[in-house]
């Protein structure tokens, strides 16, 4: 049985329950700072009374598996004492050392914000501190916990299917790129460089990359770039007097980039996306540290040359000149200069891109690694087990993990 909000997705073969997060009457006011926890709590107020409903037809669960960083477990303790739950712990917001402040430029810290993180963390804090297992895709996003909890949280990334996501195109599907409804086609052997997010924002990067175009397209005139994601806002703040970072950035670099070589796609389907990655030249992803995203991890598994952020999530699997290449976050030159490298030696940067590949396969592949591993965690749990075996990063990680 699943429980999801009225825009949630139905998994295939499972029943899906809705909530509705609008509470009679509507949502009440209440100070700015704590509108976030308000909106959480209201969802978890929302799923407990679904949640009993459900035990008042005489539904019975075994275990529990959820997120709480939107609120919806808040009631489970209560309303399913005894039911074990495994909690995915993505990231504890902390106010130094990680996303908060990284970038002062686009979004200056003070102490206003500081508090604003520390309200948004209790909730977090308050799942580690009720429930005795937690999984996290990566070592970096583990160190994010608090060391009091760092036992209760399993390191399962949720792995990638490197058995579909491959260099090679799909039994009947062409090499050659087409998006009829953008006007564009591209082919094998061109110099293509792509940039995905979810949303385009200084958070990811999308500051960084637009400002080395203008260099980068002296240097390679041909190159030709796509830029995957939407102008909505995932992660921090819109720019300066609201809309989208793409227009506040496009506004910034008017007459400096020729657009007709720069294509922004918007958001596209898996299928397009492992296309474009198939026939890039080279992939760039930045992110502050924070989580990271699946692109990269897919990117390379398409076997795309990636030019990373040297920041901590990005560095925990890229190791440069073996299976991929580093740029500080903020320098859009050498980013620029990094990219035309790639771009003109390609069979030179070609064992970094097989190199990748090998790497996800063996540390990421959702068959061989994360499922078992999920598999034999939620074994543990339905066996009695009060929760994962503590364990430790490799030592080697150790200049990028956080402090406890």
């Amino acid at each position: 049985m699943a429980v999801g909000s009225q825009s949630a997705r139905p998994l295939h073969g499972i029943p899906l329950r809705r909530y509705d997060p609008s509470p009679a009457g509507g949502i009440p006011p209440c100070h700015p700072w704590l509108a976030d926890t308000q909106a959480k709590v209201i969802r978890g107020e929302a799923v407990g009374l679904v949640v009993r409903q459900l035990l008042d037809e005489g539904f019975a669960p075994d275990l529990v598996i959820g997120h709480p960083g939107w609120g919806e477990l808040l009631a489970l303790p209560d309303l399913l004492p005894g039911v074990p739950v495994l909690h995915q712990q993505e990231f504890v917001y902390r106010t130094t050392g990680a996303d908060y402040g990284f970038d002062p430029a686009v979004d200056p810290p003070d102490w206003a914000g500081a508090t604003r993180v520390r309200l948004r963390r209790s909730l977090q804090l308050h799942a580690l501190d009720t429930f005795r297992c937690g999984v996290t895709a990566t070592w970096f996003q583990w160190s994010s916990v608090p060391a009091p909890f760092r036992d209760r949280v399993q390191v399962i990334h949720e792995g990638v299917d490197t058995e579909r996501i491959t260099p090679q195109a799909p039994e009947g599907e062409s090499d050659e790129l087409r998006l009829a409804n953008r006007g564009l086609v591209i082919g094998q052997g061109e110099e293509l460089v792509t940039f995905v997010n979810r949303n385009l924002e200084p958070m990811r990067g999308f500051h960084t990359f637009l400002r080395m175009l203008p260099l980068l397209q002296e240097l390679r005139p041909e190159a030709r770039v796509v830029v995957i994601g939407g102008d909505g806002i995932s992660y921090g703040n819109p720019p300066p007097g609201g809309g989208s970072w793409r227009t506040w950035l496009l506004r910034e670099l008017e007459g400096r980039i020729a657009l007709d070589r720069v294509h922004f796609v918007g958001r596209v389907p898996p299928r397009v996306l492992h296309a474009v990655f198939r026939l890039s030249r080279c992939h760039v992803y930045l992110t502050v540290p924070f989580v990271l995203g699946w692109s990269m991890l897919e990117a390379m598994a398409c076997g795309a040359v990636v030019v990373g952020s040297r920041t901590p999530p990005v560095q925990e699997v890229l190791e440069p000149g073996v299976n991929g290449l580093l740029v500080d976050f903020f320098d859009h030159e050498a980013l620029a200069r990094q990219v035309a490298e790639v771009l003109a030696e390609p069979a030179r940067f070609q064992p970094l891109a097989e190199a990748a590949r090998r790497t996800v396969v063996d540390r990421y592949d959702l068959r061989s690694r994360s499922l078992p591993a999920l598999l034999a965690l939620v074994d543990q749990l339905l066996a009695g087990s009060s929760g994962p075996v503590p364990i430790e990063p490799p030592a080697s990680l150790a200049p990028l993990l956080l402090p406890g």
